[in-house]
C-alpha cells in the first residue's frame, strides 16, 4: 500500500501531521459517538443512528509558560460543544453539511489554525460510511461571525377569511412599513386535504396543504415569496423581502419539533414564532395560542393595523 493510500484512511491526526507545513500542537477528539437523526433518505427520518466523530484541531505552539491555566488553551469541551450545538440547531440531511458547520464553529475560537473533521455513520450496514474535511483559518472569513445580529421578525398569521378580505393588500402595506421584517403564515385552505391511514404520511399531507395555501396567497400579492428554509428566511429578513412560510422543511428537520399538529395551524405558527425569536406574533382573525412570544390580535373589520 502506498503512503498516499495509507494516509487516505489514516486517523485525522496522522493526516494533519503529514500535511502540516508549520509546527503545530494538536488537540484530538477520538471515537466520539452520539445518536442523532440525520440523513437524506426517507428510511432515515424518525430514527436515531449512531454517528462517530474524530476531530483534530491544530493550534500554534504557546509562547511563554502555560501556568497550568485552562483559560490559555483550547478546551476539549469546545470541540464537543461545537458538535452538540450543530446537532441541536436543526436536522440535517448531509454529513458534509454537519462536518463543515462543526469545523467553522471550532474556528470561531481564537486558538485553532486548522480543523480536521471525520464523521461516520455506523448503522447503515456492516461498515462505516463517512466524510472527512479540513478547514483552515486562512481559508475562511470568520470576521464578525460570532457577533451576527439576528433579525427579530413580525410573524403574522392570516386566516382564510383574512386572505380573501378586500383589506389584505392594505394590511400587507402597513405591516411591511413597520419596524421589523415581515413573515406571513397561513393554515390550510378550506378544501379538505386527502386522508391517509398512516400518521407520518398524514403529517406530510397536512404540511403540504398549508404550503398550497401559501402559494395561493403569493399569487395574490407579488411582493410576497414562499420560503421554506431558515437560510432563505435569514437572507430575506436582512434584505427587506416579505416571506410566506412554507413549513415542511423546518418542521420536519427540527431537532425538537412542534407538538402541535399541522391541522392546528395557529399553534404551529406559535411554535415557529418562538423558534425564530419573533418580535411579535400578530393574528388576523384568529384566537391567541399559548406562547411566550408577545401576541396581538387584529379583527377583520378593522382596516388599520395599529
Amino acid at each position: 500500500m502506498t503512503d498516499d493510500i495509507r494516509l487516505a484512511f489514516a486517523h485525522p491526526s496522522e493526516r494533519a501531521e503529514a500535511s502540516s507545513t508549520t509546527p503545530c500542537d494538536r488537540i484530538s477528539l477520538r471515537d466520539y459517538v452520539v445518536e442523532v437523526e440525520i440523513g437524506a433518505f426517507q428510511q432515515e427520518r424518525g430514527k436515531l443512528q449512531r454517528v462517530r466523530f474524530n476531530v483534530v484541531v491544530e493550534v500554534l505552539p504557546m509562547t511563554g509558560p502555560i501556568d497550568d491555566d485552562v483559560d490559555r488553551i483550547l478546551s476539549y469541551d469546545k470541540v464537543t460543544e461545537a458538535i452538540g450545538i450543530e446537532l441541536e440547531a436543526e436536522r440535517l440531511n448531509l454529513l458534509e453539511t454537519l462536518a463543515a458547520r462543526v469545523a467553522e464553529r471550532i474556528l470561531l475560537e481564537p486558538q485553532p489554525e486548522r480543523v480536521f473533521v471525520r464523521i461516520e455513520k455506523l448503522d447503515r450496514g456492516p461498515f462505516a460510511l463517512g466524510v472527512e474535511i479540513v478547514r483552515s483559518r486562512d481559508g475562511m472569513d470568520l470576521a464578525g461571525q460570532d457577533h451576527v445580529e439576528v433579525p427579530h421578525p413580525r410573524v403574522t398569521y392570516l386566516s382564510n377569511a383574512a386572505i380573501d378580505a378586500p383589506a389584505l393588500s392594505g394590511w400587507i402595506d402597513q405591516l411591511a412599513a413597520m419596524d421589523a421584517p415581515l413573515i406571513i403564515c397561513v393554515g390550510p385552505s378550506d378544501v379538505a386535504a386527502p386522508q391517509a391511514g398512516h400518521a407520518l404520511a398524514q403529517r406530510r399531507i397536512d404540511l403540504l396543504a398549508i404550503e398550497q395555501n401559501a402559494w395561493t396567497l403569493a399569487a395574490r400579492d407579488r411582493r410576497c415569496i414562499v420560503v421554506g428554509t431558515r437560510t432563505e428566511l435569514d437572507w430575506a429578513m436582512k434584505n427587506g423581502q416579505i416571506c410566506i412560510w412554507a413549513p415542511s422543511k423546518i418542521v420536519l428537520d427540527a431537532v425538537d419539533g412542534p407538538s402541535a399538529s399541522p391541522r392546528d395551524a395557529v399553534a404551529l405558527v406559535a411554535w415557529f414564532a418562538a423558534e425564530i425569536e419573533a418580535k411579535e406574533l400578530l393574528l388576523i382573525d384568529a384566537a391567541a395560542p399559548v406562547t411566550d412570544v408577545p401576541v396581538r390580535i387584529h379583527d377583520l373589520a378593522t382596516a388599520q393595523i395599529a
